[in-house]
Protein backbone atom coordinates (compact mmCIF):
# COMPACT_ATOMS: atom_id res chain seq x y z
CA UNK A 1 0.00 0.00 0.00
CA UNK A 2 1.06 3.43 -0.79
CA UNK A 3 -0.15 7.11 0.92
CA UNK A 4 -0.36 10.34 -2.16
CA UNK A 5 -1.15 13.00 -1.58
CA UNK A 6 -2.32 15.54 -3.74
CA UNK A 7 -5.33 14.62 -6.32
CA UNK A 8 -4.05 15.37 -9.92
CA UNK A 9 -3.87 11.44 -10.24
CA UNK A 10 -7.42 11.27 -9.81
CA UNK A 11 -9.37 14.37 -11.40
CA UNK A 12 -10.31 12.22 -14.24
CA UNK A 13 -12.65 9.68 -11.84
CA UNK A 14 -16.05 10.10 -10.54
CA UNK A 15 -15.81 10.26 -6.61
CA UNK A 16 -18.16 9.22 -4.07
CA UNK A 17 -18.93 11.67 -0.92
CA UNK A 18 -19.50 9.97 2.38
CA UNK A 19 -18.51 11.96 6.13
CA UNK A 20 -15.94 9.11 6.95
CA UNK A 21 -13.99 7.10 5.35
CA UNK A 22 -12.89 3.80 7.82
CA UNK A 23 -9.86 1.67 7.10
CA UNK A 24 -9.65 -1.77 8.44
CA UNK A 25 -12.12 -3.98 9.56
CA UNK A 26 -10.86 -4.98 13.26
CA UNK A 27 -12.68 -4.40 16.37
CA UNK A 28 -11.08 -0.46 16.28
CA UNK A 29 -12.27 0.27 12.90
CA UNK A 30 -15.97 -1.79 12.93
CA UNK A 31 -16.57 -0.08 16.76
CA UNK A 32 -15.81 3.52 15.06
CA UNK A 33 -18.22 2.41 12.17
CA UNK A 34 -20.80 1.33 14.73
CA UNK A 35 -21.35 4.65 16.67
CA UNK A 36 -21.11 6.67 13.43
CA UNK A 37 -24.36 4.57 12.24
CA UNK A 38 -25.72 5.05 15.23
CA UNK A 39 -25.68 8.17 14.80
CA UNK A 40 -26.92 8.50 11.84
CA UNK A 41 -23.72 9.65 10.36
CA UNK A 42 -22.67 8.47 6.58
CA UNK A 43 -19.57 6.09 6.40
CA UNK A 44 -17.57 3.57 4.42
CA UNK A 45 -15.72 1.15 6.20
CA UNK A 46 -12.79 -0.61 3.53
CA UNK A 47 -10.94 -3.77 4.49
CA UNK A 48 -8.19 -5.76 2.62
CA UNK A 49 -9.14 -9.30 3.26
CA UNK A 50 -12.61 -11.20 2.98
CA UNK A 51 -15.39 -10.99 5.70
CA UNK A 52 -14.77 -14.86 6.03
CA UNK A 53 -11.13 -14.17 6.69
CA UNK A 54 -11.67 -11.23 9.34
CA UNK A 55 -14.30 -13.27 11.09
CA UNK A 56 -11.73 -16.29 11.69
CA UNK A 57 -8.57 -14.56 12.30
CA UNK A 58 -7.04 -16.10 15.49
CA UNK A 59 -6.15 -12.95 17.52
CA UNK A 60 -6.91 -11.97 21.48
CA UNK A 61 -9.28 -13.32 24.08
CA UNK A 62 -9.35 -11.49 26.98
CA UNK A 63 -11.44 -8.42 27.32
CA UNK A 64 -11.05 -6.10 30.32
CA UNK A 65 -14.40 -5.10 32.13
CA UNK A 66 -14.55 -1.64 31.03
CA UNK A 67 -14.11 -2.46 27.81
CA UNK A 68 -17.52 -4.61 27.69
CA UNK A 69 -19.01 -2.13 29.62
CA UNK A 70 -18.21 0.70 26.73
CA UNK A 71 -19.59 -1.88 24.27
CA UNK A 72 -22.75 -2.55 26.11
CA UNK A 73 -23.05 1.17 26.63
CA UNK A 74 -23.07 1.46 22.46
CA UNK A 75 -25.40 -1.20 21.76
CA UNK A 76 -22.08 -3.44 20.70
CA UNK A 77 -22.00 -6.11 23.75
CA UNK A 78 -24.09 -9.52 22.50
CA UNK A 79 -25.61 -11.82 24.82
CA UNK A 80 -22.99 -14.13 23.95
CA UNK A 81 -20.21 -11.95 25.05
CA UNK A 82 -22.44 -10.61 28.40
CA UNK A 83 -22.79 -13.97 29.28
CA UNK A 84 -19.02 -15.43 28.57
CA UNK A 85 -16.80 -16.90 30.50
CA UNK A 86 -15.51 -14.59 33.37
CA UNK A 87 -11.89 -14.86 35.15
CA UNK A 88 -11.71 -13.83 38.41
CA UNK A 89 -7.86 -14.83 39.28
CA UNK A 90 -4.86 -15.88 37.39
CA UNK A 91 -1.95 -18.46 38.70
CA UNK A 92 1.55 -17.74 38.78
CA UNK A 93 4.08 -20.85 38.82
CA UNK A 94 7.31 -20.70 40.13
CA UNK A 95 10.31 -22.55 42.04
CA UNK A 96 7.96 -25.24 41.56
CA UNK A 97 4.94 -23.77 43.35
CA UNK A 98 1.49 -22.89 42.55
CA UNK A 99 0.60 -18.78 43.56
CA UNK A 100 -3.22 -18.11 42.89
CA UNK A 101 -3.35 -14.32 42.35
CA UNK A 102 -7.37 -13.60 42.94
CA UNK A 103 -7.71 -9.81 41.57
CA UNK A 104 -11.64 -9.87 41.65
CA UNK A 105 -11.26 -9.82 45.60
CA UNK A 106 -8.75 -7.19 45.69
CA UNK A 107 -10.95 -5.12 42.86
CA UNK A 108 -14.54 -6.72 42.69
CA UNK A 109 -13.79 -7.06 38.70
CA UNK A 110 -12.93 -9.28 36.35
CA UNK A 111 -11.69 -10.06 32.98
CA UNK A 112 -14.49 -11.35 29.79
CA UNK A 113 -13.43 -14.40 28.04
CA UNK A 114 -14.22 -13.70 24.28
CA UNK A 115 -12.01 -14.75 21.31
CA UNK A 116 -11.69 -12.16 18.96
CA UNK A 117 -12.82 -13.62 16.05
CA UNK A 118 -16.04 -13.62 17.56
CA UNK A 119 -16.13 -10.20 18.69
CA UNK A 120 -15.64 -8.63 15.34
CA UNK A 121 -18.46 -11.47 14.00
CA UNK A 122 -20.53 -8.84 16.17
CA UNK A 123 -19.00 -6.17 14.98
CA UNK A 124 -19.73 -6.96 11.50
CA UNK A 125 -22.91 -8.11 12.05
CA UNK A 126 -24.22 -5.34 14.06
CA UNK A 127 -22.59 -2.63 11.14
CA UNK A 128 -23.19 -4.49 8.02
CA UNK A 129 -26.30 -6.56 8.85
CA UNK A 130 -28.37 -4.76 11.00
CA UNK A 131 -27.23 -0.82 10.93
CA UNK A 132 -27.08 -1.32 7.09
CA UNK A 133 -23.11 0.03 7.07
CA UNK A 134 -21.33 -0.03 3.34
CA UNK A 135 -18.73 -2.76 4.36
CA UNK A 136 -16.39 -3.41 1.10
CA UNK A 137 -14.00 -5.78 2.05
CA UNK A 138 -10.70 -7.42 -0.26
CA UNK A 139 -10.54 -4.03 -1.35
CA UNK A 140 -6.41 -3.36 -2.63
CA UNK A 141 -3.87 -0.87 -3.49
CA UNK A 142 -5.23 1.45 -0.95
CA UNK A 143 -4.38 5.15 -1.40
CA UNK A 144 -4.95 8.07 1.03
CA UNK A 145 -4.71 11.64 -0.77
CA UNK A 146 -4.65 15.41 0.38
CA UNK A 147 -4.72 14.64 3.68
CA UNK A 148 -4.26 18.04 4.50
CA UNK A 149 -6.91 19.98 3.06
CA UNK A 150 -10.94 19.93 4.26
CA UNK A 151 -11.58 17.37 1.99
CA UNK A 152 -9.44 14.77 1.71
CA UNK A 153 -9.66 11.50 -0.19
CA UNK A 154 -9.10 7.61 -0.25
CA UNK A 155 -8.91 5.85 -3.41
CA UNK A 156 -8.65 1.59 -4.14
CA UNK A 157 -8.86 -0.93 -6.20
CA UNK A 158 -12.33 -2.31 -6.56
CA UNK A 159 -11.69 -6.28 -6.68
CA UNK A 160 -15.34 -6.96 -8.84
CA UNK A 161 -14.17 -4.79 -11.52
CA UNK A 162 -10.29 -3.82 -11.14
CA UNK A 163 -10.88 -0.26 -11.44
CA UNK A 164 -9.87 2.38 -9.11
CA UNK A 165 -12.70 3.90 -7.56
CA UNK A 166 -12.29 7.16 -5.17
CA UNK A 167 -14.06 8.34 -1.77
CA UNK A 168 -14.30 12.13 -0.65
CA UNK A 169 -15.03 12.23 3.11
CA UNK A 170 -14.79 15.08 5.89
CA UNK A 171 -12.14 12.63 8.39
CA UNK A 172 -10.06 9.26 7.59
CA UNK A 173 -10.31 6.89 10.58
CA UNK A 174 -7.16 4.77 10.09
CA UNK A 175 -7.71 1.65 11.91
CA UNK A 176 -5.53 -0.38 8.95
CA UNK A 177 -2.86 -2.03 11.64
CA UNK A 178 0.70 -1.92 11.59
CA UNK A 179 1.37 -2.42 7.77
CA UNK A 180 -1.63 -0.38 7.04
CA UNK A 181 -1.43 2.78 4.80
CA UNK A 182 -2.52 4.29 7.51
CA UNK A 183 0.48 4.73 9.91
CA UNK A 184 2.64 5.36 6.63
CA UNK A 185 1.11 8.57 6.10
CA UNK A 186 1.17 9.59 9.40
CA UNK A 187 4.42 9.18 9.39
CA UNK A 188 5.39 10.90 6.48
CA UNK A 189 3.71 13.77 7.96
CA UNK A 190 6.68 13.31 10.50
CA UNK A 191 5.08 12.06 13.57
CA UNK A 192 7.61 9.70 15.74
CA UNK A 193 7.23 6.34 16.27
CA UNK A 194 8.40 5.30 19.75
CA UNK A 195 9.92 1.57 19.59
CA UNK A 196 11.17 -0.95 22.24
CA UNK A 197 12.53 -4.38 21.03
CA UNK A 198 12.16 -6.96 24.37
CA UNK A 199 14.94 -9.12 22.74
CA UNK A 200 12.94 -12.27 22.90
CA UNK A 201 10.69 -14.28 20.97
CA UNK A 202 7.50 -15.97 21.67
CA UNK A 203 6.27 -19.15 19.94
CA UNK A 204 2.21 -18.85 19.83
CA UNK A 205 0.88 -21.83 20.31
CA UNK A 206 -3.59 -22.68 19.30
CA UNK A 207 -3.98 -26.76 20.47
CA UNK A 208 -7.28 -28.51 20.26
CA UNK A 209 -7.21 -29.07 24.06
CA UNK A 210 -9.48 -28.11 26.73
CA UNK A 211 -7.34 -25.98 29.58
CA UNK A 212 -5.99 -27.08 31.98
CA UNK A 213 -6.75 -24.69 34.82
CA UNK A 214 -10.22 -22.48 34.62
CA UNK A 215 -7.97 -19.30 34.52
CA UNK A 216 -4.98 -17.93 32.97
CA UNK A 217 -1.37 -19.78 33.99
CA UNK A 218 1.90 -17.81 34.02
CA UNK A 219 5.00 -20.14 34.19
CA UNK A 220 8.31 -17.81 35.29
CA UNK A 221 11.08 -20.77 34.71
CA UNK A 222 14.93 -21.04 33.82
CA UNK A 223 14.10 -22.73 30.57
CA UNK A 224 11.45 -19.17 29.67
CA UNK A 225 8.51 -18.11 30.13
CA UNK A 226 5.24 -20.14 29.54
CA UNK A 227 1.80 -19.35 29.32
CA UNK A 228 -1.78 -20.77 29.45
CA UNK A 229 -4.83 -18.84 28.19
CA UNK A 230 -8.03 -20.67 27.81
CA UNK A 231 -10.05 -19.27 24.62
CA UNK A 232 -12.51 -21.92 24.90
CA UNK A 233 -13.93 -25.29 26.41
CA UNK A 234 -12.16 -26.66 23.42
CA UNK A 235 -9.25 -24.63 22.69
CA UNK A 236 -6.39 -23.43 24.24
CA UNK A 237 -3.84 -20.77 23.59
CA UNK A 238 -0.28 -21.39 24.62
CA UNK A 239 3.04 -19.62 24.58
CA UNK A 240 6.30 -20.05 24.97
CA UNK A 241 9.32 -18.21 25.06
CA UNK A 242 11.70 -18.51 22.52
CA UNK A 243 14.78 -16.48 20.35
CA UNK A 244 13.39 -14.02 18.09
CA UNK A 245 13.35 -15.06 14.95
CA UNK A 246 13.09 -18.66 15.85
CA UNK A 247 11.08 -21.28 12.84
CA UNK A 248 8.11 -22.69 14.25
CA UNK A 249 9.11 -25.79 12.17
CA UNK A 250 11.75 -26.63 14.70
CA UNK A 251 9.26 -27.28 17.18
CA UNK A 252 7.79 -30.42 16.46
CA UNK A 253 4.37 -31.82 18.59
CA UNK A 254 6.63 -33.83 20.98
CA UNK A 255 9.05 -30.44 21.70
CA UNK A 256 6.08 -28.20 22.39
CA UNK A 257 4.44 -29.96 24.71
CA UNK A 258 7.42 -31.61 26.72
CA UNK A 259 8.08 -27.25 26.81
CA UNK A 260 5.09 -26.63 28.29
CA UNK A 261 4.73 -29.55 30.82
CA UNK A 262 8.53 -28.34 32.26
CA UNK A 263 7.77 -25.03 32.16
CA UNK A 264 4.07 -25.39 33.66
CA UNK A 265 5.09 -27.37 36.15
CA UNK A 266 4.05 -27.01 39.91
CA UNK A 267 3.23 -29.35 43.29
CA UNK A 268 -0.26 -29.67 42.87
CA UNK A 269 -1.25 -28.77 39.60
CA UNK A 270 -3.07 -31.04 37.20
CA UNK A 271 -1.49 -32.46 34.03
CA UNK A 272 -1.82 -30.60 30.79
CA UNK A 273 -4.23 -32.02 28.62
CA UNK A 274 -2.93 -32.44 24.93
CA UNK A 275 -3.97 -31.87 21.78
CA UNK A 276 -3.23 -31.25 18.22
CA UNK A 277 -1.54 -27.95 17.58
CA UNK A 278 -3.97 -25.98 15.13
CA UNK A 279 -1.41 -22.79 14.92
CA UNK A 280 2.27 -22.45 15.03
CA UNK A 281 4.26 -18.50 14.53
CA UNK A 282 6.62 -17.00 16.35
CA UNK A 283 6.02 -13.21 17.35
CA UNK A 284 9.07 -10.91 18.27
CA UNK A 285 8.05 -8.85 20.65
CA UNK A 286 8.01 -5.03 20.54
CA UNK A 287 6.05 -2.25 21.32
CA UNK A 288 5.60 0.92 19.38
CA UNK A 289 3.58 4.03 19.83
CA UNK A 290 2.80 6.62 16.84
CA UNK A 291 3.31 10.19 18.61
CA UNK A 292 0.93 11.99 18.27
CA UNK A 293 -2.09 9.95 16.31
CA UNK A 294 -3.42 12.56 14.40
CA UNK A 295 -2.35 15.24 11.60
CA UNK A 296 -5.03 17.21 9.75
CA UNK A 297 -8.21 14.83 8.71
CA UNK A 298 -6.28 11.25 9.06
CA UNK A 299 -6.98 9.81 13.20
CA UNK A 300 -5.70 6.42 13.82
CA UNK A 301 -6.76 3.90 15.74
CA UNK A 302 -5.78 0.59 17.35
CA UNK A 303 -2.80 -1.26 15.98
CA UNK A 304 -2.31 1.95 13.54
CA UNK A 305 -1.59 3.50 16.33
CA UNK A 306 0.31 1.42 18.89
CA UNK A 307 1.26 -1.85 19.46
CA UNK A 308 1.78 -3.56 22.40
CA UNK A 309 3.35 -7.19 22.69
CA UNK A 310 0.80 -9.42 24.22
CA UNK A 311 2.38 -9.99 27.87
CA UNK A 312 -0.50 -8.31 29.51
CA UNK A 313 -3.57 -8.81 26.70
CA UNK A 314 -3.88 -5.35 26.67
CA UNK A 315 -4.10 -5.12 22.42
CA UNK A 316 -7.77 -5.54 21.80
CA UNK A 317 -8.49 -3.36 25.23
CA UNK A 318 -6.44 -0.68 23.52
CA UNK A 319 -7.79 -0.47 20.28
CA UNK A 320 -11.47 -1.07 21.69
CA UNK A 321 -10.97 2.21 24.23
CA UNK A 322 -9.61 4.10 21.21
CA UNK A 323 -12.59 3.09 19.46
CA UNK A 324 -14.86 4.60 21.63
CA UNK A 325 -12.90 7.94 21.71
CA UNK A 326 -12.39 8.35 18.02
CA UNK A 327 -16.33 6.97 16.83
CA UNK A 328 -17.72 9.05 20.21
CA UNK A 329 -16.08 12.63 18.87
CA UNK A 330 -16.40 11.94 14.93
CA UNK A 331 -20.25 11.32 16.28
CA UNK A 332 -20.03 14.39 17.88
CA UNK A 333 -18.24 16.95 15.00
CA UNK A 334 -20.12 15.20 12.46
CA UNK A 335 -23.83 15.49 13.94
CA UNK A 336 -23.00 19.04 15.28
CA UNK A 337 -23.47 18.08 19.00
CA UNK A 338 -19.82 18.88 18.70
CA UNK A 339 -19.89 21.92 16.24
CA UNK A 340 -16.43 23.21 17.67
CA UNK A 341 -14.71 19.51 17.17
CA UNK A 342 -13.61 19.36 21.19
CA UNK A 343 -13.37 15.83 21.33
CA UNK A 344 -11.25 15.22 17.88
CA UNK A 345 -8.73 17.94 19.04
CA UNK A 346 -8.14 16.21 22.47
CA UNK A 347 -8.53 12.52 20.90
CA UNK A 348 -5.24 11.63 20.39
CA UNK A 349 -3.54 12.74 24.49
CA UNK A 350 -6.64 10.99 26.06
CA UNK A 351 -6.28 7.71 23.86
CA UNK A 352 -2.71 8.30 24.85
CA UNK A 353 -2.61 7.87 28.56
CA UNK A 354 -3.91 4.85 28.73
CA UNK A 355 -1.59 3.82 26.05
CA UNK A 356 1.64 4.46 27.56
CA UNK A 357 0.47 3.16 30.96
CA UNK A 358 -0.37 -0.24 29.67
CA UNK A 359 2.99 0.08 27.70
CA UNK A 360 4.59 0.75 31.44
CA UNK A 361 2.82 -2.20 32.42
CA UNK A 362 3.77 -4.45 29.69
CA UNK A 363 7.45 -3.96 29.83
CA UNK A 364 7.36 -4.35 34.38
CA UNK A 365 5.56 -7.70 33.71
CA UNK A 366 8.08 -8.85 30.99
CA UNK A 367 10.99 -8.63 33.85
CA UNK A 368 8.83 -11.02 35.77
CA UNK A 369 7.82 -13.40 33.02
CA UNK A 370 11.53 -13.97 31.46
CA UNK A 371 14.17 -12.23 33.90
CA UNK A 372 14.76 -15.62 35.35
CA UNK A 373 15.81 -17.19 32.23
CA UNK A 374 18.15 -14.34 30.63
CA UNK A 375 21.01 -15.65 32.29
CA UNK A 376 22.14 -13.31 34.17
CA UNK A 377 21.88 -13.54 37.44
CA UNK A 378 21.09 -9.48 38.76
CA UNK A 379 17.96 -9.88 36.15
CA UNK A 380 16.92 -13.24 38.02
CA UNK A 381 17.54 -11.71 41.52
CA UNK A 382 14.82 -8.54 40.93
CA UNK A 383 12.47 -10.75 38.80
CA UNK A 384 12.05 -12.85 42.17
CA UNK A 385 11.85 -9.91 44.56
CA UNK A 386 8.87 -8.62 42.23
CA UNK A 387 7.32 -11.99 42.46
CA UNK A 388 7.84 -12.42 46.12
CA UNK A 389 6.61 -9.00 46.80
CA UNK A 390 3.68 -9.60 44.77
CA UNK A 391 2.33 -11.81 47.04
CA UNK A 392 3.40 -10.68 50.63
CA UNK A 393 2.66 -6.99 49.81
CA UNK A 394 -1.46 -5.95 49.81
CA UNK A 395 -0.56 -2.76 48.54
CA UNK A 396 2.05 -4.44 45.56
CA UNK A 397 -1.09 -6.94 44.84
CA UNK A 398 -3.83 -3.65 44.69
CA UNK A 399 -1.27 -2.18 42.50
CA UNK A 400 -0.76 -5.14 40.20
CA UNK A 401 -4.22 -5.78 39.88
CA UNK A 402 -5.58 -2.29 39.16
CA UNK A 403 -2.85 -1.82 35.84
CA UNK A 404 -3.86 -5.76 35.34
CA UNK A 405 -7.69 -4.82 34.97
CA UNK A 406 -7.45 -1.31 33.53
CA UNK A 407 -9.15 0.37 36.55
CA UNK A 408 -7.09 3.40 37.44
CA UNK A 409 -9.70 5.97 37.82
CA UNK A 410 -8.05 8.27 35.36
CA UNK A 411 -5.03 8.05 32.89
Amino acid sequence: MTCVTGLQDLNSLPAEDTSVVVIGAGPAGLTVGNILRAAGVDCVVLEVESRAAIERRPRAGVIEEWAVRGLDERGLATPALLTTERHTACEFRFEGQRHLFPYQELTGRHHYIYPQPLLVTDLVRSYADLRGGDLRCEVGDVRLHDLGSDRPAVSYRCPDTGRRRVLRCAYVAGCDGARGVSRAALTATGARTARHDYGIGWLALLAEAPPSADRVLFGVHPDGFAGQMPRSPEVTRFYLQCPPGDDPDAWSHERVWAALHRRLAASGAAALNEGRLLEKRVLDMHDYVVEPMAAGRLLLAGDAAHLVAPIAAKGMNLALHDAFLLGDALAGRCTGADPKGTGLAGYASAALRRVWDYQEFSQWLSEVYHGVAGGDPFRAGTSAARLRRLFTSPRAAAAFAEQYLGTAERY
